[in-house]
């Protein structure tokens, strides 16, 4: 296999120069962090005969991610762009097809395997550049639209583009690192609460055993018992949006309000909803609603949002 240039002068004066030069800096990430060699010892490769080692295939497939590029075929253009072989180690850039080969070839392990590669790297750079006692995870939804009949991609829910094809992935990020921790694909018309409580088991699962607090926000496809109870049984902290049902709304407006500042008033209180085994502590803030008041996305409740 080539190796990497030793001795090699950068500069940024060409006329031709494009924004894909930047790719320098991320193959250096790549080789301070030993990443090739990290996926050579991680990942079992299921290929009997190859021309491209796991390690270079796996980059290979990451390069056009980071540079932009959303599907294979315009990442052909990486072929005849020497430098970009010559700066990144490849032998040369795979054809579109051999990596829509890979990936169609995978078996389903090989996805588990990624899985455990993704925690170990998470568990050993969450303590850069220190260690730290605390996490904070963000839980969410969002719509990925998709043009055409890609697999698993079905109408649902669309604020941008209504009728289209997408789907609809759960996330999950570490608040203070930007780390993605755990992600859940699932089709644009998946259940508001489908597969919460596994992406969560799954968050909680990958944190570092030294990891003294855990912290979680999420919105309210995470806000039922299941998931909540997840939760208490792990003693995290978290805050998590609640699904206001009518009889929730009908104990809004009966709480005491403080005034929080000279806009918000706040309240809270101990409430049972039904399915939950317990009451928990709820939160509520109101606010006036004032004159030409934009389309709000808070609900209204007499004089108050």
């Amino acid at each position: 296999m080539r190796r990497s240039p030793k001795n090699v002068k950068i500069a940024w004066n060409h006329k031709g120069l494009t924004h894909y030069g930047g790719v320098v800096f991320f193959h250096e990430f790549v080789r301070v962090l030993q990443l090739r060699d990290f996926l050579s010892r991680h990942l079992v490769d299921f290929r009997l005969h190859f021309r491209y080692t796991l390690s270079q295939v796996m980059l290979a497939l990451v390069y056009p991610i980071v540079l932009g590029l959303d599907r294979l075929e315009t990442a052909a253009l990486l072929q005849a762009n020497g430098t970009f072989q010559y700066l990144t180690g490849l032998p040369s850039y795979p054809d579109p097809q051999t990596l829509r080969r890979f990936l169609l070839h995978a078996p389903p392990e090989f996805r588990q395997q990624l899985h455990r590669f993704n925690d170990r790297l998470l568990r050993r750079f969450i303590h850069q550049p220190e260690h730290r006692s605390r996490l904070i995870l963000d839980l969410d939804s969002t719509v990925v639209t998709v043009f055409g009949r890609q697999e698993g991609a079905e109408v649902g829910y669309n604020p941008r583009y209504r009728g289209k094809r997408s789907y609809d992935p759960l996330l999950c990020l570490e608040a203070n690192s930007s780390f993605l921790w755990d992600t859940e694909l699932r089709s644009g018309n998946a259940g508001t609460w489908a597969g919460s409580e596994e992406l969560l088991a799954s968050c909680l699962l990958s944190i570092p055993a030294d990891i003294r607090e855990v912290r979680v926000r999420a919105d309210a496809g995470f806000g039922f018992d299941p998931v909540l109870a997840l939760l208490e049984e792990q003693a995290a902290q978290y805050a998590v949006v609640a699904r206001l049902t009518t009889a929730l709304k009908r104990v809004l407006g009966g709480r005491r309000y403080h005034r929080l500042n000279a806009r918000w008033e706040i309240a809270e209180f101990e409430h049972r909803l039904t399915g939950w085994p317990q009451a928990r502590r709820c939160v509520v803030a109101r606010r006036k609603i004032e004159e030409n008041e934009p389309e709000p996305t808070l609900f209204a409740l007499d004089r108050y949002l």
